[in-house]
């Protein structure tokens, strides 16, 4: 096909290759080619066409599934005109206007029609601002719409971002990079996808201004541009990446270049970087083309892979990365070969000779990039300071008289009252629900007279985020369409694996009635029967397609059906919610997210041959007991999952962990249920400096049969040097006015002292982990002290409001800062910002500091201090 018309400024071939794909998806999208593809049967411009083309070309299929024509056409619309009516708009050249405006998904959130609703809350506040100021305004504005909270993968959108007023790094930096494209300013979500230093990973905002990128902390807004908490972690980060969806030519480094999306290496903007090449051969010396290499760094107690590449027909694949050690990882066609990459060697070759682990343990260290200093910034003027402290703390207001319009405790009570429910429970609900907690009320409130009890119990069984973004058309149906299912079931089963309708992380919506009206009386009959004819019939006429791998799983199980097509993960999602609808009890397998129904009181595997080739149904499954190590040392860790051991099984030369629940303690007391194969322990301790000493363990699980492994610890073997002195004259005011000075806080068998900013992430990360650590903290039987500076103290903190923390822990006023150790005044420690944490001695001695982000400081703190308390 000759294309004649430039639109965009993209040349000809682009064109001619944006129309290609376009017409492969609508040959694959020929089951919704209806409610996809008639849209273009409108009165439509060429822009709107070729916007339109270029969005279909490169969609992921499960947005195919889920989602309407009229959306996109609608989005598309709202982008072009918001163009022309924005002074930079005809500034913003079209390449960029292309990648990072008119894009309608940014993460894996839920898409809805929400461009021109940002627009109309932001437009006023920004036209008349340069680009770079309408950058900083737009996350002031973020600021007052949500700030951070820890919570489960699912991307909520921004729509739902707003109505909760708090979610996750991922989310906030979704909520800003829509929120400045629908400005028309180009933005994109950057990645760390897992820290080297500590573990998590982290997500912020780059947007561009006349000519040039910048970033910010998303929803965590600074007084200019290129500053934020995280700027001393990201020198230290071995991979920082966005994703594009579509062929993106540059001119950033691309570390991955597939058919459907672009990943592009923005590392050099914010640290030092080194390129290492690797070479794979096989054992005959040949070198292996399409080997998958994965560059792998120790976070989560596990080897994640921050990158896989495919080796060229010279068997040679190149990743640009940061000055710290990762494990090389090389597979093809199940053989494989690993190797550690030291700082000094930029050039390695891994020969496949291996396709059966080794034997017995494996010990190693892996060391992060060093702490950088930064470059020199001018500080701000006293007044811009105010200025910026100020508008922090309306933002803060405003979102704080936001969260006072949500369903009070004492309306829940009168809700559960009225329906005859627990008002304890009810609240519970509720409180959860937030921002969406009269939508949810009325539900109760609605259906509670017809069914008593069960509404509540339904809405018990879905996630804390699910109460936000589910409204009642939805709970209706799975409400109304599942009760009738139960059938002669128990009451615990019912309510977990038939009448919950949330199966993963995918959306939730309305499929149970639909479900049961696509079968026949006597199909369903039969499926109760026996599930495995449900799963054939699932199958027959799907295609299985993956493009995007961070959407695997993200389609949901009505959009899946209705497309014939998905990935494997969404095919089993699939399988589970017509199970549940069918009044057939069914789940993905707690570990190994396997499909599985309940037939006869057992569990029994769902085996779709589409992605199971050879794999028999009822597969006999294997037992593994973890084992204390009798050989402890004295400052061996207490075992937590994910925290620092993980079990991985080998599966086609790659190791797949097994998923648990973060931080799972009780791994001794009952036997872990596994798939027979090859495993992997692996646990890890973290040193002061990010530096992890890793230990591997090998074993095999047998069909059938119970395997014993040992979880053993490699020795710390850290000094505790004396820092310096806190002094115990130091003054801070209390909270009701009162003087008073360290000593008579701290006692005298140590402390832990924090100075903290509680509207900052960081800060919020060392709360949790003192809340995780409250037995233990008090167990030892010393004080925490967190102390807040008049500057910091916002109007929506409140120590009230920071329960679970350990027994002894007072917060405290420090208007001048005075007491802070003179070192943290030098770099990095004071660029790293808050929390400032300390660990005292008896003698008021500074054995252990933390400033800024790191996950796990209250835990290494702890660490030492009873190590001292032992010695002592």
């Amino acid at each position: 096909m000759t294309i004649q018309t430039s639109i965009f400024s993209m040349d000809h071939h682009t064109m001619e290759q944006i129309d290609r794909k376009f017409r492969k998806k609508q040959l694959i999208a020929r089951a919704r080619q209806h409610e996809l593809f008639d849209i273009f049967q409108e009165d439509l411009t060429e822009e709107e066409i070729w916007a339109l083309k270029y969005f279909y070309a490169y969609m992921p299929v499960n947005d195919m599934a889920d989602y309407d024509g009229s959306l996109f056409l609608s989005h598309v619309r709202q982008t072009l005109e918001i163009r022309k009516r924005m002074p930079w708009g005809e500034r913003v050249p079209d390449h960029l206007f292309l990648h990072f405006v008119l894009p309608y998904r940014v993460n894996t959130e839920n898409i809805e029609d929400s461009r021109g609703i940002l627009y109309n809350e932001l437009s006023e506040r920004t036209r008349d601002l340069s680009m770079a100021d309408a950058i900083l305004e737009t996350n002031y504005w973020c600021h007052e719409k949500a700030t951070y909270i820890g919570s489960d993968q699912r991307t909520i959108s921004p729509l739902t971002m707003i109505r909760n007023a708090r979610g996750r790094c991922g989310e906030e930096s979704t909520l800003a990079v829509a929120a400045l494209r629908s400005i028309g300013i180009p933005a994109r979500q950057v990645y760390t996808p897992r820290w080297a230093h500590c573990d998590d990973n982290h997500a912020w905002v780059e947007a561009w201004a006349d000519g040039q990128w910048y970033y910010i902390g998303a929803c965590e807004p600074e007084a200019r541009l290129n500053q934020g908490w995280f700027s001393p972690p990201a020198r230290r980060a071995m991979l920082i990446n966005t994703r594009i969806y579509a062929d993106y030519p540059g001119p950033e480094d691309i570390t991955v270049s597939d058919e459907w999306f672009t990943e592009i290496n923005l590392l050099q903007n914010y640290a030092p970087t080194r390129s290492i090449h690797v070479t794979v051969k096989d054992a005959q010396g040949a070198p292996v083309n399409g080997a998958e290499v994965h560059f792998e760094l120790y976070n989560m107690a596990e080897l994640y892979p921050i990158a896989t590449l495919s080796t060229n027909d010279q068997g040679e694949a190149c990743f640009k990365t940061g000055f710290g050690e990762l494990v090389i990882r090389a597979v093809k066609d199940g053989k494989w070969s690993e190797m550690k990459a030291t700082v000094a060697e930029d050039r390695l070759e891994l020969v496949l000779d291996a396709s059966d682990q080794p034997d017995g343990t494996l010990d190693f260290d892996l060391i992060p990039p060093p702490e950088r200093e930064g470059e020199a910034v001018e500080a701000l003027s006293g007044e811009k300071t105010q200025r910026h402290n100020s508008r922090l703390e309306e933002g803060t207001k405003i979102r704080t008289d936001y969260e006072r319009t949500f369903l009070s405790e004492e309306e829940a009570s009168r809700l559960a009252h009225t329906a005859g429910l627990s008002a304890e429970r009810v609240w519970d609900v509720l409180q959860k629900a937030r921002g969406n907690s009269r939508e949810i009320a009325a539900f109760l409130q609605e259906r509670s007279g017809e069914y008593g009890e069960w509404p509540l119990l339904m809405l018990e069984s879905l996630n804390d985020k699910d109460l936000i973004d589910t409204f009642r058309p939805v709970l209706d149906d799975h409400l109304i369409y599942g009760l009738p299912q139960r059938g002669d079931l128990d009451k615990d089963t019912f309510i977990e694996y038939v009448l919950c309708p949330r199966v993963s992380y995918e959306m939730i919506v309305p499929y149970r009635q639909i479900f049961q009206e696509v079968f026949s009386g006597d199909e369903s009959i039969a499926f109760r029967s026996n599930p495995a004819e449900l799963a054939r019939r699932l199958e027959r006429g799907f295609e299985i397609w993956e493009d995007l791998p961070n959407l695997k799983g993200k389609g949901n199980p009505l959009g899946t059906y209705n497309l014939k097509m998905g990935d494997p993960v969404s095919l089993t999602i699939m399988f589970v919610a017509a199970c549940r609808s069918l009044g057939i009890p069914a789940r993905l397998h707690p570990s190994e997210q396997k499909p599985q129904y309940l037939k006869n009181g057992s569990w029994e595997d769902a085996v779709f041959t589409l992605i199971a080739s050879g794999q028999k149904e009822n597969i006999a499954w294997g037992m593994l007991r973890l084992l204390r190590d009798p050989e402890a040392a004295q400052d061996a860790p207490a075992a937590s999952y994910y925290e620092n051991f993980t079990f991985a099984r080998l599966e086609n030369g790659v190791y797949k962990t097994l998923v648990y629940p973060y931080s799972k303690t009780d791994v001794y007391d009952e036997a872990f249920e596994v798939e027979p194969g090859a495993y992997r322990l692996t646990s890890g301790i973290r040193l002061k400096d990010g530096t992890v000493r890793v230990r591997f363990t090998y074993f095999t699980v047998r069909a059938g049969e119970q395997t014993d492994v040992t979880l053993t610890y490699r020795e710390m073997m850290e000094d505790i040097p004396v820092l310096g002195i806190l002094d115990r004259s130091s003054a801070f005011t209390q909270l009701d006015g009162s003087s008073r000075t360290l000593g008579d806080l701290i006692g005298a068998k140590g402390a832990i002292v924090a100075w903290l900013e509680p509207e900052r992430e960081p800060t919020k990360h060392l709360l949790r982990e003192l809340r995780e650590l409250a037995e233990p903290v008090d167990a030892l039987g010393i004080p925490v002290v967190l102390v807040v500076g008049d500057s910091e103290w916002t109007a929506s903190f409140s120590p009230e409001n920071v329960s679970g923390l350990p027994s002894r822990t007072i917060f405290v006023r420090d208007s001048t800062y005075a007491s802070l150790p003179d070192f943290i005044s030098e770099s990095p420690a004071h660029e790293a910002g808050f929390p400032h944490l300390f660990a005292l001695d008896s003698e008021d001695q500074i054995r252990y500091t933390s400033s800024g982000y790191k996950i796990g400081t209250g835990k290494e703190a702890l660490h030492i201090l009873t190590g001292l308390l032992q010695k002592a």
